[in-house]
């Protein structure tokens, strides 16, 4: 099973950071979190590593569905999308909430995955156009 949507971008990484943040802005995201990978292990472990980023996307409206639905299923939010050099490109990856939902067996959120899938694949074809 495939876990995510991916478009290989010929742009800088700075703008293809900004264009992915718009994106998801687009969809109705904010980002939570934003974890600078390439920093973190130059920090913790003194080693070289290309530009990484995790960002931790939340949509308001369906995080709050998922949470009424099921409190534990904060362990699958947020949405994370990464984006990454690799060679002359860059790499933006989402997730597919139905395929992390995949393994609870429960309609209320599958619909709530099914939306949050939806909204992602037009972050990454809007990317991708």
């Amino acid at each position: 099973m495939e876990i995510s949507y991916t478009v290989r971008l010929a742009k800088s990484f700075p703008e293809a950071l900004a264009a992915t943040k718009a994106a998801l802005a687009r969809e109705g995201f904010g980002v939570l979190a934003e974890i600078d990978v390439q920093a973190a292990m130059k920090e913790k472990m003194g080693a070289d590593y290309a530009p990484y980023v995790i960002l931790g996307a939340c949509n308001p409206g369906l995080a709050h569905r998922a949470l009424s639905a099921r409190k534990d299923i904060g362990l699958f939010l947020p949405c994370n999308v990464i984006v990454y050099e690799e060679g002359d490109r860059v790499v933006i990856e989402a997730i597919r909430p139905t395929a992390a939902m995949s393994m609870l067996d429960d309609t209320a959120l599958a619909s709530v995955a099914a939306e949050a899938e939806e909204k992602l694949q037009r972050v990454i074809a809007s990317l991708a156009a």
